[in-house]
């Protein structure tokens, strides 16, 4: 009662199945790969960020998103600071605003200064 043909596609049919399910098995495999390759370390980042923000205590230097280098000189609430970045210039700034703390790596060697006189100078 069976056909050739029905025989055939039987047979296409299980060779196919082992296939399919390799198939399958790559497409779960993508979003765990992107769990652990992308959202995964994202999410340790703004773990540590948040831990960063909230040990932020008075006196401490530090660097804005935007690249403003100063100094915590006051707290206004919780979530925001008085950071002084001259003499007597102070702006008042988010607690999501910084960046990170400035270590004594980041502080950048003073340039030299005029004081002394060129070799030019020198020779006449």
């Amino acid at each position: 009662m069976s056909s050739p043909l029905a025989t055939s596609l039987l047979a296409s049919a299980d060779s196919s199945s082992g296939s399919s399910i390799v198939s399958f098995g790559i497409l779960l495999l993508i979003p765990l790969a992107m769990y652990f390759l992308m959202i995964r370390p994202q999410r340790k980042r703004a773990r540590e960020q948040q831990a960063l923000q909230a040990a932020i205590s008075v006196g401490q230097e530090v660097i804005t998103t935007s690249g403003i280098f100063g100094t915590i000189t006051g707290e206004d609430g919780d979530s925001r600071f008085w950071l002084e970045i001259d003499d007597d210039v102070q702006i008042r700034i988010a607690r999501a605003a910084i960046s990170s703390v400035v270590t004594d790596d980041d502080h950048d060697d003073e340039p030299a200064t005029e004081d002394e006189p060129s070799d030019a100078a020198a020779e006449d």
